[in-house]
């Protein structure tokens, strides 16, 4: 098994989201993870807000963040997300959080599946293909 496809963004550290200190407060680096993970949904062929249209959501069950190195007003930051783990039920996205070279923090979110009914169910027969090609770069498509 190859690497699997990482996608990221970029975006630059805004005044608010420090601070006293100008440091990045730590709450945003899970909205950072969420930009980056539905930029990588999109990646799947299947834009997150059309999967939740389709009755179906990844509620998050859980958060890891190690935070390495403080980010700082007016920086440049690049949040990478990538698809690590896929069970019946759920899905484990990691991240990576670096400016230029250097590592910021890390993390993991864990989603399940839930339905329209609000209960836990398997993961759509529909989106398990393309979710699966996440974790082997070399099943996608060239």
């Amino acid at each position: 098994m190859n690497d699997p496809v990482r996608t990221g963004i970029d975006t630059e550290v805004r005044y608010a989201e420090t601070d006293a200190m100008g440091i990045v407060h730590h709450s945003v680096y899970l909205v950072w993870f969420e930009l980056a993970r539905t930029r990588l949904c999109q990646e799947t062929g299947f834009r997150y807000a059309d999967i939740e249209r389709a009755g179906h959501y990844l509620t998050v069950t859980g958060v890891d963040v190690r935070y390495r190195r403080p980010a700082r007003y007016g920086d440049s930051v690049t949040v990478t997300a990538w698809v690590d783990r896929i069970g019946s039920r759920g899905l484990r996205f990691s991240y990576e959080v670096r400016n230029a070279e250097q590592l910021l923090a890390t993390g993991t979110t864990q989603h399940v599946w839930i339905d329209n009914s609000g209960r836990p169910c398997t993961m759509p027969t529909t989106y398990r293909p393309a979710f699966e090609r996440l974790l082997d770069r070399s099943t996608v498509d060239a």
